[in-house]
């Protein structure tokens, strides 16, 4: 009896040692190990045997077993290793496997091609907080409180002297209190307003500027819009200048183009007048040039403000600004 197991143990091993698939391997485990398996059956027959022979017989048969059952591990690791192995060579005779890019938002987009065109007009990028205080938001551009122009802004509040910003105004003051003139200086950011419908959400985009100086004229307002409108949509579209209000600037001015979807004919984005607003400008308002500091004799000034959502939907033609923020790839590809 002893030779017999010993005879299975050294067949068993040879052929689990020798066994280069996975599937060889559980074959063999199968042969051997399993419920009618060679090494199963001897340890069933073990209780035939004389009652001296038994517990050398049982005790033999449970090592080949553990034995055995390490080999069956052990080949295991070692076809699952190469398996591995095989699946990392490259076949050369494969298509190539293109690599997915992904590419800027659209806003994101149109915000670097405006701050690119008033760079190089000679204006600073600049930032502020998004967390802004009453005072700046609102105070030094000349909106007191209790001021009307206020309920314009649908603000939220965070306590009552601090607001998320309504508008990246406030970055002005704020610059203009560290810099002497000259300022030329535009903008960028996130701004909050309680409103959401088709073109409004409660945060969106505004690229604000102001430029001061010695000498500086309407003329010149109506020269750099008139410029940033011909880079941003083409040279054939045609803007206007509509009298308009903003405590922070006088005179105030909304600034609209010829609709670019029917080029003045006349649809339903332009409600069939042939325009579209896009940006509010004006002449700084010497009531923000006191609050800073500067003489009101000596320097004037122009400032101007627009949502980048909307340039965004004029330039691509897409009608529903929430479609920006609804992170569906199938409209983001599209750009």
């Amino acid at each position: 009896m002893q030779k017999s197991i010993d005879q299975i143990y050294h067949e068993a091993l040879k052929d689990i040692e020798g066994a280069d698939t996975l599937e060889s391997v559980e074959a063999h485990s199968i042969t051997y190990l399993g419920r009618k398996g060679l090494v199963t059956q001897f340890l069933r027959s073990v209780a035939t045997l004389p009652a001296d022979e038994r517990p050398l017989a049982g005790k033999r048969a449970n090592e080949v077993k553990q034995a055995l059952d390490a080999a069956v591990l052990a080949a295991t690791k070692r076809c699952e290793l190469a398996a591995e192995k095989a699946d990392e060579g490259i076949d050369v005779t494969l298509p190539g496997r293109t690599v997915k890019q992904g590419t800027l938002h659209p806003l994101t987009r149109v915000t670097l091609e405006i701050c690119d065109i008033f760079t190089h007009l000679g204006f600073q990028i600049v930032e502020g907080p998004e967390i802004e205080t009453d005072y700046y938001n609102f105070e030094a551009l000349n909106i007191p409180k209790n001021h009307p122009a206020r309920d314009m802004q649908d603000t939220f509040y965070i306590s009552e002297n601090t607001v998320l910003r309504t508008h990246t105004s406030p970055t002005q003051p704020r610059v203009m209190e560290k810099q002497d003139p000259p300022v030329r200086i535009i903008a960028p950011g996130k701004v909050y307003r309680c409103d959401s419908d088709l073109t409004h959400t409660p945060m969106f985009h505004q690229v604000e500027g102001l430029l001061v100086d010695e000498h500086i004229s309407f003329g010149d307002l109506k020269g750099i819009l008139t410029t940033f409108i011909h880079k941003i949509f083409d040279e054939e579209t045609s803007l206007r200048f509509r009298p308009s209000f903003f405590p922070f600037t006088e005179p105030s001015a909304e600034v609209d183009i010829r609709c670019v979807i029917c080029r003045g004919k006349g649809c339903r984005v332009c409600s069939q007048t042939g325009w579209l607003e896009v940006l509010g400008a004006g002449m700084v308002h010497p009531a923000v040039f006191e609050n800073i500091g500067y003489d009101t004799q000596k320097y004037t000034g122009f400032a101007f403000g627009m949502g980048v959502e909307r340039i965004t939907m004029l330039k691509y033609g897409v009608d529903d600004i929430r479609k920006y923020f609804e992170n569906d790839l199938r409209f983001l590809r599209q750009f």
